[in-house]
């Protein structure tokens, strides 16, 4: 499909962005084997990079990230996946998005109320 995975590494960046809202959820990679998951299964698919695998989002939460649309940019070296999430979180914090934290007065603040209790989804393995 095209995209650019030698400039980093295998890897492109996705931005996964909520359908509905326009939010932006997270921020993960895919490799090449990711990417075409992704497609095939409708569900996004990333690499981790710590764990050097790859990982279905949603696998232990349940939290899968249905998706919608995918664009990619100019240079063709990341992808703009627009998703319905299905579940109250992306976060594996428990809120509902990874961006929930703002900075004001030069410190980083929760901005948000979490969504659901991560040690009960993940038994306190999050």
């Amino acid at each position: 499909m095209n995209l650019d995975f030698a400039k980093s590494d295998g890897l492109v960046t996705a931005v996964i962005q909520d359908q509905g809202t326009g939010r932006v959820l997270m921020v993960g990679y895919m490799n090449e084997d990711a990417f075409r998951r992704t497609v095939e299964t409708g569900y996004a698919t990333f690499y981790s990079r710590s764990r050097k695998k790859l990982w279905l989002k949603g696998e232990s939460s349940g939290h899968r990230l249905a998706v919608k649309s995918i664009q990619t940019d100019c240079d063709r070296d990341a992808v703009l996946v627009q998703v319905e999430a299905l579940g109250p979180g992306v976060c594996h914090e428990g809120y509902q998005s990874c961006f929930f934290r703002t900075l004001k007065d030069g410190a980083w603040a929760e901005s948000e109320a979490r969504t659901y209790d991560p040690d009960r989804v993940y038994g306190g393995q999050a």
